[in-house]
C-alpha cells in the first residue's frame, strides 16, 4: 500500500468525522464561541460515534483506534469548530490515561460513562507557578491511611467546573519529576473548589478555570499507576495530545482557507476577481502547501507513535510546532484575503484565528517544543 494513502477504514472515520463537523458544529460554532457554551449534547452526538474514549480498548467499551486514526478525526472535527474539537481531544486524552494506569474498579467504574460522555474528564497539570517547567509543580498529594490529603492550586484548567472529574498531577514525593503522581479526582469532591471562568482571547466554548484545593481526600484506589509515575504518565499523554492539537489546528486553517478561496472567487477588483489576481493565487497556493506539510510530519509522527518508535516523542513536538505555527499563520492570511469582512464575526474566520493562537502555547509552548528537538539534534 501506498505509505502516503489511508486505509479504506482511516477514510471512512474522517468522512464520517467530516460529515459530522459540517452538520453538527458548523452552523452552531459563532453561537457556541458567542455564549461561552460547551455543547454537552453535541459532544455526547459525537460520543455514540465513537468519539469519546477513541484510543480505548473495544473489550473496555472505547473505539480501539490508533493515533493516526485520532489525527484524522480531531483535523475533520475543527473544521467545524477548533474549540470543541480541543475540548474533545483533553476528553481523550484525560480517559486513555484512566483505561491504561487506572486499577480495574476505576476503569470499570468510570471508562463506560466517559466513552459515552455521560460524565466528561478534564486534565490537571498546569499551575499558576509551574507552566512550561511542569516538573516544578507545588501541589501536595500527603498520603494518610488510604487516602490522599489534596492541597494547591491548577491554572488555566479546560473544563474546570464543568468536568466530572480531573485527572491531578500531584506531589507525593521529593522534588522533580519523581515525586509526582496521577490521580483521578471526581468533580464534586469536598475541598475541590473552582476559580472563576476565565475570559479568553479564543476558545470562548469551553470554560476555563484554576482549580484550588483544601484538605480534599482523594481515595489511594484513585491513583494512576504506582506512585511516582505521574510525570511519565503525563509526558506519555501529551505526547498524543500534541498531535491532536496539531490536527485542530490544520482543521481550522483548512476550513478558514476554503472560506478564503470561495470569497475571492466572488469578489471583484479592479475589473477582475480577487482569484485571478496572480499575488494572491501565489498567497493561497503557499498556504496549502504548508498545510500539506504540516499534515506530512504530523501522520509521520502519529504513525511513529502508533508503533512505539523511539523517535515519537521528538517527531511530535515537531508535528505540534509546525502544524500549530503554521496553522494559524494560514487562519491569519486567510482572514486578510477577505479585507475588512474577515474582521467581522459574521463571516466565521475571525473566531478561527482566535481559536487557534492558543495551539502555540498549550500542550507545551512551541518554545518547548524546540527545546525537546534540540535535545535530540544535539545528542543530549
Amino acid at each position: 500500500m501506498n505509505a502516503f494513502a489511508l486505509g479504506a477504514d482511516q477514510e471512512a472515520i474522517r468522512a464520517m468525522a467530516l460529515e459530522f463537523a459540517a452538520d453538527r458544529m458548523a452552523p452552531f460554532a459563532g453561537e457556541w464561541d458567542r455564549e461561552r457554551r460547551l455543547p454537552v449534547e453535541t459532544l455526547r452526538e459525537a460520543a455514540a460515534l465513537g468519539m469519546g474514549a477513541i484510543y480505548v480498548d473495544e473489550a473496555a467499551g472505547g473505539s480501539g483506534l490508533g493515533r493516526l486514526d485520532a489525527a484524522l478525526i480531531f483535523e475533520a472535527l475543527a473544521t467545524g469548530c477548533p474549540s470543541v474539537a480541543a475540548f474533545l481531544s483533553i476528553h481523550n486524552m484525560a480517559t486513555g490515561m484512566i483505561a491504561r494506569h487506572g486499577e480495574v474498579a476505576l476503569r470499570e467504574h468510570w471508562i463506560p460513562k466517559l466513552a459515552s460522555m455521560e460524565a466528561i474528564a478534564a486534565y490537571a497539570l498546569t499551575e499558576p507557578d509551574a507552566g512550561s517547567d511542569a516538573a516544578a509543580l507545588r501541589t501536595r498529594a500527603t498520603l494518610e491511611g488510604d487516602t490522599y490529603r489534596l492541597d494547591g492550586a491548577k491554572q488555566f484548567i479546560s473544563g474546570g467546573g464543568l468536568a466530572d472529574l480531573y485527572v491531578v498531577m500531584a506531589r507525593t514525593g521529593g522534588e522533580g519529576p519523581s515525586g509526582i503522581s496521577a490521580l483521578v479526582v471526581p468533580g464534586d469532591t469536598p475541598g475541590l473548589s473552582f476559580g472563576a471562568d476565565e475570559r479568553k482571547m479564543g476558545w470562548n466554548a469551553q470554560p476555563t478555570r484554576a482549580l484550588i484545593f483544601e484538605n480534599c481526600r482523594v481515595p489511594v484506589a484513585h491513583r494512576l499507576g504506582a506512585e511516582g509515575q505521574g510525570f511519565a504518565i503525563a509526558m506519555a499523554g501529551l505526547d498524543g495530545g500534541r498531535l491532536n492539537i496539531a490536527a485542530c489546528s490544520l482543521g481550522g486553517a483548512w476550513a478558514a482557507l476554503d472560506r478564503a478561496v470561495a470569497h475571492m472567487n466572488e469578489r471583484r477588483t479592479f475589473g477582475k476577481r480577487l482569484a485571478e489576481h496572480q499575488a494572491l493565487r501565489f498567497r493561497m497556493a503557499d498556504a496549502a502547501t504548508d498545510l500539506e506539510v504540516g499534515r506530512s510530519i504530523l501522520w509521520r509522527a502519529a504513525a511513529a507513535l502508533d508503533a512505539s518508535d523511539p523517535a515519537a516523542t521528538t517527531l511530535c513536538a515537531m508535528a505540534k510546532r509546525v502544524c500549530t505555527d503554521k496553522g494559524f499563520a494560514v487562519a491569519n492570511e486567510a482572514l486578510q484575503m477577505l479585507g475588512g469582512y474577515g474582521y467581522l464575526a459574521d463571516y466565521g474566520l475571525e473566531k478561527i484565528v482566535r481559536d487557534l493562537r492558543v495551539h502555540q502555547i498549550l500542550e507545551g509552548t512551541n518554545e518547548i517544543m524546540r527545546v525537546i528537538v534540540a535535545r535530540q539534534v544535539m545528542g543530549r
